[in-house]
């Protein structure tokens, strides 16, 4: 008797689904193999138990072959008198549990099943590699960087992301590193299966497509473009120094009805993608794209709002932000920021710590400090969110002091500035959260 199912070296070079090994006994000794194959942790928990064509039931196993001194102990011990013979279910049904569990359970069960299949014995070690969470472009999936890094998986062949694709219903599928130093902002992406990275993903009605090999793109910002969508600019001129694909200037231009955006980018594909989205989104006529490096741009004096959404800091750009407003009306900065917090750390009461007081260089602190109606530091405090943590308003504070000063630079004048609002974005990792600063810049008025 062939006791021991082993699935063929063909079968498992094919890729084709083996079936699951299963136990055959009698109805009356169900119930005591079950038990049996539970404790020896071999039960097939995602897969039913059927009932065969004579009238006898396969109880679904663990593994592609069945060891034959349990086998034994079945026949001998446990159901005394069955044959308990094996058998191979070439389309087994999934359990209740299995059809209600969770995609990345149901990725566990089908990479382990396949790295079985491959005699190559599941561990703890491998299963702990395993993606916990990833984004889904379409039928892309781009995984995290902090798995399949295992020395392991690195024999398995590609057969292993088609199974991986398979397991969570995608063609495509892709693996994140960290963003590349270089300043274009390109993201490390290794295209694992499918022939090209282009992607194209919907939000508030607007339509990006990308390479995801070539471009980032944050699901954690869609509260802040929505924020931005819901502005009203009507005949605003904006400046984009990190336009990216159009994460803030498509909103802008579509939904908050922007006059014009000059849109500054140096990663040439994203680029390439921002023309495509101007176009795709029918405003390419209200843009100008200006690609390159933001410090070399030739604009001045002609922004109502410029918008800074560059990570870590967009400090460098803060200069040619103060450089394109407007000098007769001057406008609104739209400064994102990494804030980190200190929990239970005593801070300096705020407008009076020695690094405020160092931003100072020139008399007039209390001029650009106060704002129409004489409001201070202290007193615009009060009006901020009870949300806001004590760092990102120190810091707003720093940065409302510096771009004040750097103002005065450019301009050869006297500038006042008000924060109005300080929004949270995202929290980076724990006590690191990513905020927008709105500042409100408007030159003094001359006097004779």
């Amino acid at each position: 008797m062939g006791e021991n199912v082993v699935v063929s070296n063909m079968e498992r070079e094919s890729g084709k689904s083996v079936g699951v090994v299963a136990v055959v006994t009698e109805p009356r000794f169900t119930q005591r193999c079950r038990e049996y194959l539970e404790k020896q942790k071999l039960f097939d928990r995602q897969h039913r138990v059927e009932k065969m064509p004579d009238g006898s039931v396969a109880l679904p196993v663990l593994g592609e072959t069945f060891p034959e001194q349990h086998l034994q102990e079945l026949r001998n011990r446990v159901a005394p008198g069955s044959a308990c013979m094996l058998t191979q279910l070439p389309d087994p049904v999934p359990s209740k549990r299995a059809q209600g569990c969770s995609p990345a359970q149901k990725l566990c069960l089908e990479v382990s099943r396949w790295v079985e299949g491959r005699g190559v014995k599941w561990s703890a070690e491998l299963e702990a590699d395993l993606p916990r969470s990833w984004q889904r472009h379409g039928n892309l999936l781009l995984l995290s960087e902090d798995c399949f890094q295992a020395k392991h998986w690195e024999n398995l062949g590609p057969e292993l992301w088609e199974t991986i694709a398979s397991a969570l219903g995608v063609q495509r599928l892709a693996k994140r590193g960290r963003v590349s130093p270089d300043g274009t902002r390109t993201p490390a992406v290794t295209l694992l299966l499918g022939d090209h990275g282009w992607v194209e993903h919907v939000d508030n009605g607007i339509h990006y497509k990308f390479d995801v090999t070539r471009c980032m793109f944050s699901f954690g910002n869609i509260t802040e473009k929505l924020r931005m969508a819901s502005l009203t600019c009507a005949g605003e001129v904006l400046v984009d120094l990190y336009a990216g694909i159009g994460y803030f200037t498509l909103p802008f231009l579509v939904h908050a009805g922007a006059a014009f955006v000059h849109a500054c980018e140096w990663n040439p594909h994203a680029v390439v993608a921002l023309r495509n989205n101007l176009e795709i989104n029918g405003v390419a006529d209200r843009c100008q794209i200006h690609f390159g490096d933001n410090r070399k741009l030739k604009l001045s004096n002609i922004a109502d709002r410029v918008i800074l959404g560059l990570l870590p800091s967009s400090e460098e750009g803060w200069p040619i932000a103060c450089q394109v407003l407007r000098q007769d009306a001057g406008g609104i900065l739209h400064i994102h920021q990494n804030v980190e917090s200190f929990p239970g750390k005593n801070l300096q009461p705020l407008g009076v710590s020695k690094i405020e007081k160092e931003h100072w260089p020139y008399p007039q602190q209390t001029v650009t400090n106060q704002w129409k109606n004489g409001a201070t530091g202290d007193s615009r405090r009060k009006m901020l969110s009870p949300a806001t943590k004590p760092e990102w308003q120190m810091w707003a504070e720093s940065a409302e002091t510096r771009i004040a000063t750097l103002l005065h630079q450019v301009h050869g004048k006297q500038w006042k500035t008000r924060i109005l609002h300080i929004q949270p974005v995202k929290s980076y990792a724990p006590h690191v959260d990513h905020i927008v600063l709105d500042l409100e810049c408007c030159p003094c008025p001359s006097v004779f």
